[in-house]
Protein backbone atom coordinates (compact mmCIF):
# COMPACT_ATOMS: atom_id res chain seq x y z
CA UNK A 1 0.00 0.00 0.00
CA UNK A 2 2.42 2.36 1.03
CA UNK A 3 4.41 2.13 -2.26
CA UNK A 4 1.69 2.63 -4.10
CA UNK A 5 1.31 5.77 -2.63
CA UNK A 6 5.00 6.47 -3.30
CA UNK A 7 4.25 6.30 -6.98
CA UNK A 8 1.89 7.98 -7.07
CA UNK A 9 3.61 10.79 -5.60
CA UNK A 10 6.52 10.49 -7.82
CA UNK A 11 4.02 10.46 -11.23
CA UNK A 12 2.41 13.58 -9.92
CA UNK A 13 5.42 15.36 -9.65
CA UNK A 14 6.49 14.32 -13.02
CA UNK A 15 3.49 15.64 -14.89
CA UNK A 16 3.56 18.57 -12.55
CA UNK A 17 7.06 19.20 -13.89
CA UNK A 18 6.48 18.08 -17.60
CA UNK A 19 4.87 21.67 -19.17
CA UNK A 20 8.08 24.18 -17.74
CA UNK A 21 10.59 21.06 -19.55
CA UNK A 22 8.23 20.77 -22.91
CA UNK A 23 7.92 24.75 -23.12
CA UNK A 24 11.52 25.26 -22.86
CA UNK A 25 13.93 26.01 -25.72
CA UNK A 26 17.33 25.87 -27.47
CA UNK A 27 19.26 29.15 -27.36
CA UNK A 28 20.68 28.94 -30.57
CA UNK A 29 16.88 27.84 -32.18
CA UNK A 30 15.49 31.09 -31.35
CA UNK A 31 18.86 33.90 -31.00
CA UNK A 32 21.81 34.03 -33.18
CA UNK A 33 24.85 34.27 -31.34
CA UNK A 34 26.64 35.34 -34.92
CA UNK A 35 24.37 38.79 -34.25
CA UNK A 36 25.44 40.66 -31.14
CA UNK A 37 23.55 43.51 -30.23
CA UNK A 38 23.84 46.33 -27.60
CA UNK A 39 21.17 48.48 -27.15
CA UNK A 40 20.73 51.76 -25.14
CA UNK A 41 17.49 52.67 -23.96
CA UNK A 42 14.76 53.56 -21.05
CA UNK A 43 13.54 51.03 -19.41
CA UNK A 44 9.52 51.11 -19.81
CA UNK A 45 8.76 47.13 -18.11
CA UNK A 46 10.46 44.44 -16.34
CA UNK A 47 8.58 41.17 -16.12
CA UNK A 48 9.82 38.98 -13.27
CA UNK A 49 8.61 35.39 -14.15
CA UNK A 50 10.14 31.81 -14.82
CA UNK A 51 11.34 30.49 -17.24
CA UNK A 52 12.40 33.45 -18.05
CA UNK A 53 12.18 36.86 -17.24
CA UNK A 54 11.93 39.98 -19.84
CA UNK A 55 12.94 42.94 -19.41
CA UNK A 56 11.48 45.59 -22.44
CA UNK A 57 12.98 49.09 -23.53
CA UNK A 58 11.88 51.73 -25.19
CA UNK A 59 15.01 52.63 -28.20
CA UNK A 60 14.66 55.76 -30.46
CA UNK A 61 14.63 54.15 -34.12
CA UNK A 62 16.60 54.93 -37.35
CA UNK A 63 13.67 56.97 -37.97
CA UNK A 64 13.73 58.55 -34.91
CA UNK A 65 10.10 56.75 -33.50
CA UNK A 66 10.89 54.95 -30.18
CA UNK A 67 11.06 51.08 -30.84
CA UNK A 68 9.80 48.85 -27.89
CA UNK A 69 12.72 45.97 -27.68
CA UNK A 70 12.21 42.91 -25.22
CA UNK A 71 15.36 41.43 -23.56
CA UNK A 72 15.14 37.22 -22.29
CA UNK A 73 17.07 36.67 -19.38
CA UNK A 74 17.47 34.04 -16.67
CA UNK A 75 14.23 33.26 -14.30
CA UNK A 76 13.74 34.76 -11.42
CA UNK A 77 15.26 32.60 -8.74
CA UNK A 78 18.64 32.30 -11.09
CA UNK A 79 18.50 36.36 -11.38
CA UNK A 80 18.17 36.92 -7.32
CA UNK A 81 21.28 33.59 -7.12
CA UNK A 82 22.94 36.41 -9.64
CA UNK A 83 22.37 39.46 -6.98
CA UNK A 84 19.86 40.54 -8.75
CA UNK A 85 17.26 43.29 -7.09
CA UNK A 86 13.87 44.32 -8.31
CA UNK A 87 14.55 47.39 -6.50
CA UNK A 88 17.52 47.50 -9.40
CA UNK A 89 15.33 48.54 -12.05
CA UNK A 90 13.39 51.32 -11.47
CA UNK A 91 10.52 52.27 -14.54
CA UNK A 92 12.64 54.95 -16.29
CA UNK A 93 15.91 54.12 -15.85
CA UNK A 94 18.19 54.11 -18.91
CA UNK A 95 19.85 50.71 -19.36
CA UNK A 96 22.92 49.47 -21.63
CA UNK A 97 22.20 46.04 -22.83
CA UNK A 98 24.07 43.55 -24.21
CA UNK A 99 23.09 40.32 -25.95
CA UNK A 100 22.36 38.07 -29.17
CA UNK A 101 19.00 39.35 -31.56
CA UNK A 102 16.11 36.72 -32.13
CA UNK A 103 16.92 34.87 -35.41
CA UNK A 104 13.21 36.27 -36.58
CA UNK A 105 14.77 39.39 -37.39
CA UNK A 106 11.81 40.95 -34.47
CA UNK A 107 12.86 43.20 -32.02
CA UNK A 108 13.14 40.66 -29.28
CA UNK A 109 16.73 39.46 -27.91
CA UNK A 110 18.63 37.29 -25.32
CA UNK A 111 20.61 39.63 -22.94
CA UNK A 112 24.19 38.86 -21.41
CA UNK A 113 24.64 41.49 -19.06
CA UNK A 114 22.83 45.01 -18.38
CA UNK A 115 24.81 47.90 -17.19
CA UNK A 116 22.71 50.20 -15.12
CA UNK A 117 23.02 54.10 -15.46
CA UNK A 118 25.64 54.35 -12.11
CA UNK A 119 27.89 51.68 -13.86
CA UNK A 120 26.62 48.37 -11.74
CA UNK A 121 26.63 45.42 -14.15
CA UNK A 122 24.19 42.85 -13.85
CA UNK A 123 24.59 39.37 -15.33
CA UNK A 124 21.49 38.26 -17.77
CA UNK A 125 22.26 34.06 -17.26
CA UNK A 126 22.76 34.18 -20.80
CA UNK A 127 23.93 31.01 -22.06
CA UNK A 128 26.50 32.51 -24.40
CA UNK A 129 27.59 34.62 -21.48
CA UNK A 130 28.61 31.65 -19.30
CA UNK A 131 29.69 29.81 -22.63
CA UNK A 132 27.27 26.47 -22.53
CA UNK A 133 24.48 26.45 -25.13
CA UNK A 134 21.06 25.69 -23.99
Amino acid sequence: MRAHWLVGIVFATLVAAMPSVTAHHSFSAEFDEKQPLKLKGKLVEMKWVNPHSWIYIEVMGKDGKPEKWAWETAGVNNLYRQGWKKTDLVLGTVLVIDGHRARSGARVANASTITLEDGRRLLAGSPVQSGGKK
